[in-house]
């Protein structure tokens, strides 16, 4: 009777435990998605409600050109809308040009960032892991060295090398820093030396050269590291805003995340509208390569040395 008293207190405490675990996770998720359900739902508002719920939350300039900021003093925030409304959207992608503009300035940047650093990664990263010396592993550890530095420690380099290349005020002074940074050739090099060593000495034995083995080895077997890493350098250009405002004086070559900070300044309720434009292809990204993402960085956890 007692070890039955025991276990069932056990297990009494189990679930107690696991119903507490999933309340957090719950709460913690909910916080975590709360700002992006209230932009989503914020979108289709129309302006009228917007300035009804969270009053005049911009920037507004009185005849002798003196700044006030005001905000109502009664906070309404609302989840749903009172009317669906399109016209955020229609403005953002039919009307105006601009922020359309700024969107594909966006893509046109990261893009290429994006998948030529993999293809130099990953070739570099093929390099570091094949090959081992001290002059290589000095080269790995200035890698590390400049991945573990802020990119503003980085910026007056990078502006003084595009400036001597003639590139300084053109897409490839944050281009080709971009394809060329330390980050995806330290994770993916980490991962392509944790490939068993038989697979490569079969592959040997079998004819293949170093471009068979790097192309039918180490990048499947790499696949979904490199998926993760793409998606990491995604989401950082994506997002990036010191690069484009130091490297970039013509305001029309701007991406959206240095143009989104200035819509605010104008219309509350395209700022929400332009927000979900501009989530729209990380989500994507996110949600096609879930899996793949998991893998990677489940893989990566493991990696020793």
């Amino acid at each position: 009777m007692m070890k039955k008293a025991s276990s069932k207190r056990k297990n009494i405490g189990r679930k107690l435990v696991k119903f507490f675990l999933t309340a957090y996770a719950i709460f913690t998720a909910f916080l975590f998605l709360f700002p992006t359900v209230v932009t989503i739902a914020n979108s289709f508002m129309t302006q009228k409600e917007i300035n009804a719920n969270y009053g005049a939350m911009i920037s507004n300039f009185d005849k002798n050109e003196t700044k006030k900021t005001f905000i109502s003093d009664k906070l309404n925030l609302k989840l749903i809308p009172d009317k669906v409304s399109l016209e955020q959207y229609k403005t953002v992608l039919f009307k105006s040009s601009d922020y359309l503009m700024k969107f594909w300035n966006s893509v046109i940047l990261v893009v290429p960032i994006v998948l030529f650093q993999i293809i130099v990664a990953s070739l570099a990263a093929y390099s570091f892991a094949r090959y081992r010396g001290k002059l290589k592993e000095l080269l790995f550890f200035l890698y590390v060295i400049l991945m573990l530095m802020p990119y503003q420690v980085t910026l007056v380099p990078n502006y003084i090398v595009a400036d001597k290349l003639g590139i300084l005020d053109t897409r490839l002074s944050i281009i080709l820093p971009g394809i060329f940074a330390p980050f995806s050739v330290f994770l993916l090099a980490k991962v392509m030396r944790r490939i068993p060593a038989s697979f490569i000495e079969a592959a040997k034995l079998d004819g293949a050269g170093e471009i068979q083995i790097f192309t039918q080895i180490c990048l499947p077997l790499s696949k979904s590291a490199i998926f993760s890493v793409s998606l990491l350098l995604f989401i950082d250009y994506w997002n990036m805003v010191e690069q484009p405002l130091i490297m970039l004086s013509d305001t029309d070559y701007h991406p959206l995340s240095v143009f989104l900070s200035k819509i605010n300044t104008g219309d509350v309720g395209l700022a929400f509208a332009v927000a979900v434009i501009y989530m729209i292809p990380t989500l994507l990204m996110f949600f096609y390569g879930e899996d793949y993402l998991v893998e990677g960085i489940a893989y990566s956890g493991g990696i020793k040395g």
